[in-house]
């Protein structure tokens, strides 16, 4: 940085004009001149770098060294800082589009990979426009990836499919001085046919899967019917008892009137004969109507 963003050029400056003037009152403007070219020259030295910021120096056009974050001094007219690289964390969207997978299927995939720079030399010295370069490998090693994967390992699993793009893109990139942290697939878009197709398939799966759920549930039922069935066979006293509470139960949760056969009502009025036997505690009983005289 220089000029007005640069403070250290700034002062350079401001002192180079003060004794500029004290030169050029004292002696004239055989003094005052050279003060003003060595100060020009001098506020030309200072680069200052942010913290995240590395610079390449090139002196004479050979490497010479990576300017860290502060005030670097150099050489004006025989150093050239080339390039000041930015050494946090990237994002970098890339996408394939109508790429067949293992099972020729064509998919758009939309994914976002995280790297950094980790040696800002190799990114500058040995790679020409290196943020562009790692979103061109990202871009063939998702549609190479997509290619070896099939569409239900792409979609089911793609913790594995991220871990596979982020270790071959960083087998490529770690040359050039770029480490890549980490890659996520965005979004698999398929055609809308197949996306119709799929949908019938898990509706039918589901129903497949309903339906022998309830046919468990009906075994079970019927062993149960088994069992109970056994119990009325033997006492089919049991059995009209239950008849009684199926129909109360339905008269009172519907609140309507029921038609019960004659055959039924018959069995039933057989039945009353048994209810207080049923529901009277066990022990003898007092004979009603009892004569007075019965006590003495």
């Amino acid at each position: 940085m220089k000029g007005r963003g640069n403070p250290v050029a700034n002062l350079i400056v401001l002192a180079t004009a003060f004794l500029a003037f004290g030169g050029w009152l004292a002696a004239g403007a055989v003094a005052a001149v050279p003060i003003v070219v060595i100060g020009i020259y001098v506020s030309l030295a200072p680069r200052i770098l942010k913290e995240w910021e590395r610079g390449v120096l090139l002196r004479l056009g050979r490497f010479e060294r990576v300017l860290g974050p502060g005030i670097n001094w150099t050489f004006p007219g025989f150093d050239r800082l080339v390039a000041t690289v930015d050494m946090r964390i990237r994002s970098t969207p890339f996408q394939a589009e109508k790429t067949l997978t293992r099972d020729t299927v064509p998919v758009n995939v939309d994914a976002v990979l995280f790297w950094v720079v980790t040696d800002a030399k190799k990114a500058v010295v040995e790679v020409e426009h290196y943020a562009a370069t790692v979103s061109w490998a990202a871009q063939t090693t998702l549609r190479d990836v997509i290619g070896h994967t099939e569409l239900v390992g792409m979609i089911s699993d793609r913790e594995q499919v991220d871990r596979q793009l982020q270790e071959i893109i960083d087998a490529k990139t770690s040359d050039w001085g770029i480490t890549v942290q980490s890659v996520e697939i965005r979004d698999v878009r398929l055609p809308g046919m197949l996306e119709d197709a799929m949908s019938r398939k898990a509706q039918a799966d589901r129903e497949s899967e309903a339906r022998v759920i309830l046919a468990h549930s009906e075994l079970a039922v019927a062993d149960e019917m088994e069992k109970a069935s056994a119990v009325y066979r033997r006492n089919p006293i049991a059995l009209r008892i239950r008849a009684m509470n199926m129909t109360y139960e339905s008269i009172k949760e519907r609140g309507a009137l029921m038609v019960v056969p004659s055959d039924m009502v018959s069995s039933l009025g057989n039945l009353a004969a048994f209810a207080p036997a049923a529901f009277d505690p066990p022990g003898p009983r007092l004979a009603d109507g009892a004569p007075d005289g019965a006590d003495a």
